[in-house]
């Protein structure tokens, strides 16, 4: 990637942080802010729209390298002894709600791309990221290793149910405020985390 398509993206990176709407971001500001021209935007990626799926690419590949790390981390850490069920969850899980609550993050990248990619008339352009599921499959042997009675399929569907808790803890924070009569700061990542963590092991025990 040549330097004006690297400044085009870390220009875009900047504005979603920023703007409140996807309208809000324009191939004039996107130009302003990395001291290039509009035409650019074009030139470089096709779109605005893929300047925007470019931008998220990169923005989730940084969280899904935290993600890796952390499970990494839990291995280290319990060798030779296989991790633990709590640390494996906890890293599937914990950075997206990390970035969530951190008003410093890029969080807001990946809610613009969620948004566009609702909206969108070409959904093939944002088929690789939605259904990119390498970085989820690497946790599976661990799983399976903590859980030997459930297949793969098994442990799939509750990996998906674990991150669909973890999408409407993310997404729904007043609701889950009410509901839970304000008993959960959802201020405190890591107490967000170990609820949710509390709520899905149980999923991969042995039933009985």
């Amino acid at each position: 990637m040549n330097q004006t398509a690297t400044k085009l993206i870390d220009a875009c990176e900047q504005l979603l942080c920023e703007i409140d709407s996807i309208e809000q971001l324009t191939a004039r500001r996107l130009a302003m802010r990395a001291g290039t021209t509009p035409s650019s935007v074009s030139y470089h990626f096709g779109s605005q729209e893929q300047l925007v799926i470019a931008t998220a690419e990169r923005v989730y590949k940084r969280l899904n390298a935290e993600r890796l790390s952390l499970l990494n981390a839990a291995v280290q850490k319990a060798s030779p002894n296989p991790p633990s069920l709590e640390d494996i969850i906890a890293a599937l899980i914990g950075p997206s709600v990390h970035w969530n609550l951190d008003p410093d993050s890029k969080y807001p990248v990946l809610s613009h791309f969620t948004a566009m990619a609702e909206r969108s008339r070409d959904p093939e352009l944002y088929r690789s990221i939605i259904e990119g599921i390498e970085h989820h499959r690497v946790f599976i042997p661990y799983f399976r290793l903590l859980a030997p009675w459930l297949s793969e399929a098994e442990i799939g569907w509750r990996m998906s149910c674990a991150l669909g808790i973890r999408s409407q803890v993310t997404r729904s924070r007043l609701r889950n405020e009410v509901l839970t009569n304000h008993t959960i700061d959802f201020s405190d990542a890591d107490a967000v985390i170990a609820h949710i963590v509390e709520v899905v092991a149980p999923m991969f025990r042995r039933p009985g």
